[in-house]
């Protein structure tokens, strides 16, 4: 394989003294090394570069040997898949010895070590992913991947019906692939195979299929994506009760215009409430497929559960009791859940021709949300005991209501006037 004629510029991340050092180890004895992968690609988009893998022709003994020369930590993080890990400080470096498929099944495949450059370039997925660079920055491009990144094509390596019986997930990978540095149209063959092999999803795991839906959904305008999985018959295969694409398109729309500190970035469980249909059980049933954590699934729910009481209407107090039950950060998300479903719904509510003060209101809400300082109900259950109960339901009954009466005066009666209210209610009780 020869280099191309371009060059990837030095980048800080081939130049730090921790890259350095581990290409100094694996190239002791003469051996070529090189970048791959995603450092690639997004280096030559201008993208921030997160994980640095690294390809070397040595077998994995090899490379456990050569760092532990250098004085470098190796973990055996995959040996025998080919990949051990250096950590240089606290930056991990992913290092693999280039293989070629022997057999291919599924998710897994039974790889021989080779030294062939193309044969390994050959397993990846896609051609913008096929890339790789010495680390003088001379780059190799066997599939065409430098002219499809540059032209915002999503092309898989030879078939695409092949790679994607190889391991459906990549199914899933060309739309969030999509989604993050393609550009329309789509390419029609990876489309139609992507079309026709649909069917298998359902036999990824739950975790798997998250992960991807998760990583699509932070792409800067992932709709569109989500309306081309549905037009192709993708999502009703993994995810039927994504039937709001407009509401998730209104969400990240007000995710930019929104001030920052108020929207907190963007968020994937967000996006992912926006698109759901408007019930609490659905999104229970897809935290359950997804295999959401506890708290992701209580937050999902949550969010859709409160996005209806959420209004710009509120007065002060309501606005004040809301977040008492709620919390900041669950009122922020309904928020912006509900704004956005105003705007799908075409109230105009983030438009130049709406009113200022409908905008403002949103605002308002938000900023009340951003700033609230929880006050903190001045009694606990042993002033109850005090009164003489016993332990029991009774006493949890009697400070609710106590809270409750505070509540309903806008958290303004101060430990004494609680007392008193307590006393009282106790009296009645009894």
């Amino acid at each position: 394989m020869q280099p191309t004629a371009d060059r990837l510029a030095p980048q800080p991340w081939m130049t730090a003294p921790e890259t350095r050092a581990v290409v100094a180890a694996l190239t002791a004895d003469g051996t070529e090394v090189r970048f791959v992968g995603g450092c690639v690609r997004d280096a030559l988009l201008g993208r921030p570069v997160k994980d640095v893998d690294i390809a070397t022709p040595d077998r994995p003994q090899r490379v456990m040997e050569l760092l532990a020369r250098a004085g470098i930590r190796a973990i055996p993080t995959g040996i025998e898949h080919g990949t051990v890990t250096a950590v240089v400080g606290r930056t991990p470096f992913e290092i693999t010895t280039l293989r070629r498929d022997v057999e291919t099944y599924g998710r897994r495949a039974k790889v021989a070590f080779t030294d062939d450059w193309t044969a390994d370039a050959a397993r990846r997925d896609f051609t913008i992913n096929a890339l790789s660079c010495t680390p003088d920055g001379r780059l190799y491009d066997p599939f065409g991947g430098l002219a499809d990144l540059r032209a915002g094509r999503v092309r898989f390596v030879g078939d695409p019906e092949a790679r994607i019986r190889e391991d459906v997930l990549r199914l899933l990978r060309f739309f969030r692939f999509y989604a993050h540095y393609g550009a329309a149209p789509p390419d029609p063959a990876a489309l139609a195979a992507c079309r026709a092999l649909a069917p298998l999803l359902p036999g990824l795991s739950g975790e798997r299929v998250r992960d991807e839906i998760l990583k699509l959904l932070l792409a800067p305008e992932p709709a569109s994506v989500v309306e081309l999985m549905r037009d192709q018959g993708v999502l009703r295969q993994i995810l039927p009760e994504a039937t709001n694409p407009a509401r998730l398109r209104a969400l990240v729309t007000l995710e930019g215009v929104t001030p920052a500190r108020l929207v907190v970035g963007a968020d994937a469980l967000r996006r992912l409430a926006a698109l759901l249909e408007d019930s609490a059980e659905a999104a229970a049933a897809v935290a359950a497929r997804l295999r959401l954590s506890n708290a992701e699934r209580d937050r999902l729910v949550g969010m859709i559960e409160a996005a209806p009481a959420v209004s710009p209407d509120l007065d002060p107090q309501a606005r004040r009791r809301l977040l008492y039950r709620l919390g900041a950060d669950r009122v922020r998300d309904a928020a912006l859940l509900a704004w956005a479903g105003a705007v799908a719904a075409g109230e105009r509510a983030d438009r130049p021709g709406a009113t200022r003060q409908e905008v403002e209101a949103w605002i308002g809400l938000l900023e009340t949300a951003a700033t609230w300082v929880r006050p903190v109900f001045p009694l606990k259950g042993q002033d109850v005991l005090k009164l003489g109960l016993e332990p029991g339901p009774e006493v949890g009954r009697l400070l609710a209501e106590t809270e409750a009466w505070w509540i309903e005066r806008d958290f303004a009666p101060d430990r004494a006037a609680c007392l008193a209210r307590l006393r009282d209610l106790a009296r009645q009780g009894r």
